[in-house]
């Protein structure tokens, strides 16, 4: 690969809708792995942080270290700091007694907050520009606040606000689909619009890991943590490895 290509290709994936499958199953992965750790094993929230934190760090290392895109150490990558992200919030709220609405306020600032010194420092929160060990620093640690985000809002609004996980189910699946529709028939900011998107398919996967895992008295199918765990890995290695992956591309 020529030097000018390698300056013009991203470290992250296209955005494709394979890209959205996966980051999908991959936040469900999160949810049903991190409950399975910290509930099932009975680990608790703070040993389980520790644990998927200590292994976001070193998979995040090696993301950085890659000398180009390489779709299964990005997609662990991402499991990871989902994996995290459901046990941090879990910390955040049950432990530390933040709760959900104070949990999603406190990362909602911490996002945002994120993308404006990241805009800020490198001219463009544009996942395509993520080339440089900076650049992917920024992403990395936006991407774990996206991710810790989705848990806390995603169980506020199957429990405290009483919806449910069906109906969480639904409300993130017709924001997204809003999403969608203006990706597709507006000229809205298509950045604004990932991010967006990237942010949502967290609270959907939190809510789709509780609906398969919990007691059918609670609303849920009551599978095994590791059981519904199991097969989501199996599906997210299966696609990995057969859908067409690609660096994003600088826009010119």
């Amino acid at each position: 690969m020529s030097r000018s290509l390698q300056q013009t290709l991203s470290k992250v994936p296209e955005v494709t809708l394979g890209f959205w499958i996966i980051k999908i199953l991959a936040t469900t992965l999160g949810e049903t792995g991190g409950d399975a750790v910290t509930m099932s094993m009975g680990l608790g929230y703070l040993l389980g942080t520790l644990i998927f934190a200590g292994v976001f760090v070193v998979a995040v290392v090696a993301q950085i270290r890659a000398k180009g895109f390489q779709p299964a150490l990005y997609w662990f990558a991402i499991i990871a700091s989902t994996t995290v992200g459901t046990t941090l919030a879990d910390f955040s709220d049950r432990s530390l007694g933040i709760g959900y609405l104070g949990g999603t306020l406190l990362l909602s600032s911490l996002l945002v907050a994120s993308l404006v010194v990241w805009h800020r420092a490198l001219g463009s929160i544009n996942v395509a520009t993520v080339r440089t060990p900076r650049a992917e620093t920024f992403y990395w640690l936006t991407i774990m606040f996206s991710q810790t985000l989705g848990t806390a809002l995603g169980d506020w609004t199957a429990d405290s606000a009483r919806i449910g996980y069906a109906g969480g189910i639904l409300i993130f699946t017709a924001l997204l689909a809003v999403l969608a529709l203006a990706y597709f028939f507006t000229r809205a900011n298509r950045t604004a619009l990932f991010w967006f998107a990237f942010v949502l398919t967290r609270p959907l996967g939190a809510v789709v890991g509780d609906f398969l895992d919990k007691p059918l008295v609670h609303g849920g199918l009551d599978f095994s943590r590791y059981t519904a765990t199991g097969l989501l890995l199996a599906a997210i290695v299966m696609l990995v490895a057969l859908l067409p992956q690609r660096a994003a591309s600088k826009a010119h």
